[in-house]
């Protein structure tokens, strides 16, 4: 009877031989490769409260460089390590096809992605009579989040039941932060609607990254683009001093320091919790991508940027205008 162990031995073996024959090239073995390590965090932003830490237990299978390959032997991996580790010897496992049992799914969940950018556009005008209706319309995709957690990771090994835990978990969260938007929209509480529409974003994106919904992935992501800068004076980079003018809610800024330094955006709301942290929407990478970043950073990481600058994208979203009955 195979234990816990040669059931990881087992997979780790797979998994090789599965890349081999993908990329045509071996893959040497490395004896240290164990469950614990494929049980890795997912890089998931980090957090205005103590989840950040959590999330990393909830990791799954693959490090950010073989996150690109994930969907290819996520589905197959899972048969394996059922057959390997509990079924009897003789008994094989179905293949499933993940694309069949997800359909149109992320596509749906994407399309949230829009929703937040007009909220943010409506919020930032203070248009309430607009804004009133999100919450409801957010709240109608719960089925779909449900949906795609129980498809993508539909059995009882740990790997799966860790991604459904920390999902939901994400899903709650973010209901929940919608929930204190609507309170605060119905008391027209403009920066308590800041927090708590940042708090729906940021749960959203981990949502995302540990649904492996991100729609571009680096063959070997940058961990830090701190070292892009070294032969760079601070003299050259134009931002306002964040100590003496920080960045406020709707201002445009480039993150000063950390491991995004350079990368531009928009800060969407500023925690009153002393944590002295903000939430940013990053810029998108490439005009045709749907995701925008989310990064939790210290409020003085977060510099205004100076000079003329073309405005958010979000406030160049035309706004969809009803037209009245005619009677």
């Amino acid at each position: 009877m195979f234990n816990l162990s040669h059931a990881r031995v087992c997979v780790a073996l797979l998994l090789s031989q599965l890349f081999m024959a993908e990329e045509g090239k071996s893959l040497q073995m490395r004896s240290s490769l164990s469950g614990s390590k494929y049980r890795k965090a997912l890089k998931i932003s980090s957090g205005h409260d103590l989840f950040t830490e959590r999330s990393n237990a909830f990791g799954g299978i693959m490090q950010a460089s073989l996150r690109r390959d994930f969907w290819k032997h996520a589905v197959n991996l899972s048969s394996i390590v059922s057959v390997v580790a509990l079924c009897p010897a003789g008994a094989s496992a179905k293949r499933v096809n993940p694309s069949k049992r997800v359909g149109g799914l992320p596509n749906i969940i994407y399309s949230v992605c829009r929703i937040l950018d007009e909220l943010q556009r409506d919020l930032m005008q203070e248009r309430w009579d607009l804004v009133e209706n999100y919450p409801a319309r957010l709240r109608s995709y719960v089925p779909i989040f449900t949906a795609y957690t129980d498809a993508v990771f539909p059995s009882d090994t740990r790997a799966d039941k860790s991604y459904r835990v920390a999902l939901r978990y994400e899903v709650g969260r973010m209901f929940s932060s919608v929930g204190r938007l609507s309170k605060a929209v119905e008391q027209r509480a403009l920066d308590d609607a800041y927090v708590a529409y940042s708090d729906v974003t940021v749960h959203f994106d981990r949502y995302l990254y540990a649904g492996n919904l991100y729609t571009y992935e680096q063959p070997q992501p940058i961990k830090s683009t701190e070292a892009l800068y070294n032969d760079v004076k601070d003299s050259q980079l134009i931002y306002s001093n964040p100590y003496a003018d920080p960045a406020e809610v709707r201002d445009l800024i480039v993150l000063c320091r950390g491991p995004d330094l350079g990368k531009t955006g928009i800060l969407i709301g500023i925690y009153r919790d002393n944590s002295d942290t903000c939430v940013v929407k990053l810029d998108k990478l490439r005009y045709n991508y749907v995701i925008r970043e989310i990064r939790v950073v210290p409020r003085l990481w977060a510099a205004k940027r100076i000079g003329e600058q073309d405005p958010d994208e979000v406030f160049l979203i035309p706004r969809k205008v009803r037209k009245k009955a005619i009677v």
